[in-house]
């Protein structure tokens, strides 16, 4: 079972390199074959991959009414938009590929570059993401979340 994550993650450690680190190293080296590394490097994501299948990742209790909980390991974040309703969404922003951090006043937080997504469906609420976090299958079993890629 995942454990929650609550805590700001810092850029560096959620994006990787920035577009003009990689660029500058690109530049430095001079090369072709070095643009494809950094390239790959960037766009890895870094991590365990998203969760496969039917994964439990906790109780329906960890999930607040209004609110959600992000499971960092899983990169999944499940919303309780209303009591008893239950949404889950790839907790990797569509902008940068970055981990959201939080999820807060109704919004799915990316702490990279400031896009939101609405809890109920994942929409982007604010930019600069302008496509909705992707949407996994959850159920309740047992008073149990799981969740399905």
């Amino acid at each position: 079972m995942s454990q929650p994550d609550s805590t700001a993650a810092d850029c560096a450690s959620c994006c990787g390199p920035s577009r003009r680190g990689v660029l500058r190293g690109v530049a430095a080296a001079g090369v072709a074959g070095a643009a494809g590394v950094a390239l790959a490097a960037c766009s890895s994501g870094g991590g365990k991959p998203a969760a496969s299948g039917p994964t439990d990742i906790g109780p329906t209790s960890g999930v607040p009414v209004g609110g959600g909980t992000i499971y960092k390991d899983d990169k999944i974040v499940v919303t309780q938009p209303t009591a008893g309703q239950f949404k889950a969404f790839s907790a990797v922003c569509t902008h940068a590929g970055c981990l959201v951090d939080a999820v807060k006043d109704g919004t799915i937080q990316c702490p990279c570059h400031g896009s939101q997504f609405k809890i109920s469906d994942g929409a982007v609420a604010q930019g600069p993401a302008a496509s909705p976090l992707p949407a996994r299958t959850v159920t309740v079993q047992n008073g149990k979340l799981v969740v399905t890629v």
